[in-house]
């Protein structure tokens, strides 16, 4: 079977947040559609190994928030790469209380849904949560990031429990200089491409990278990074 097929497949980004009685957690996540329009309903596909999973089975709700292309590469792996059983990712983020009580990720967020927990579907490594709408609103007219825009343009990958991740991801093909990729997230140096959020101009080797300097998607220090 070539898996690049299922590459070809079309997926959003979102931030997935559940919980109760002020244990919440947020994740991201990029396998959710809409199921019916009447009654509006959307399901969502959750590794059992997130933190986020245990919430939504036991709170049986959840809110997704849908990101704007403008969301930077740090906010995403804030909620992508780091577990909330070690990091309280909404501390320091712009949230608000639904009417499921379960916070609302209102920064970078194009629009939210909130969704009462119907149905539980088992599938080995994930579930598939199914549930009602509640509420929702659009936040902004931003355009929303797809997941191939996170891959081509930010270039992000899959973690290791995300239902798209592929274990041999990195490009074979020959490379006129030599990329790094960070052991923890998957996130790759392009000397070429540099890091300009994070003020390194393109052109800068990685060996060039000042000591400081961290990936910019999970924070990891340069010793985490390994050629390509």
């Amino acid at each position: 079977m070539n898996k690049a097929a299922l590459h070809k497949i079309t997926y959003g980004l979102y931030i997935v947040t559940s919980g109760q009685d002020d244990k919440f957690n947020g994740q991201i996540a990029n396998s959710m559609f809409q199921v019916t329009s009447n009654p509006s309903t959307v399901a969502i596909s959750i590794n059992k190994e997130n933190y986020t999973h245990g919430l939504i089975k036991l709170s049986r709700k959840f809110v997704i928030s849908i990101l704007a292309e403008a969301a930077p590469m740090k906010f995403i792996g804030l909620f992508g790469f780091k577990s909330g059983r070690d990091v309280n990712k909404l501390q320091n983020v712009k949230t608000k209380t639904g009417v499921t009580k379960v916070p609302v990720v209102l920064e970078y967020t194009v629009a939210y849904i909130e969704v009462e927990l119907e149905k539980e579907l088992d599938y080995g490594t994930h579930t598939i949560f199914v549930g009602n709408i509640v509420d929702g609103d659009v936040i902004s007219n931003e355009e929303p990031m797809t997941y191939a825009y996170y891959q081509k343009v930010k270039g992000g990958k899959s973690p290791k429990t995300a239902p798209t991740y592929v274990q041999d991801e990195s490009a074979t093909a020959p490379q006129a200089s030599v990329n790094y990729v960070c052991s923890v997230c998957g996130y790759v140096y392009d000397p070429v491409k540099g890091d300009p959020d994070n003020g390194i101009v393109p052109g800068t080797k990685f060996e060039d990278l000042p000591e400081s300097w961290t990936c910019p998607v999970c924070g990891a220090d340069k010793s985490k990074f390994e050629k390509e």
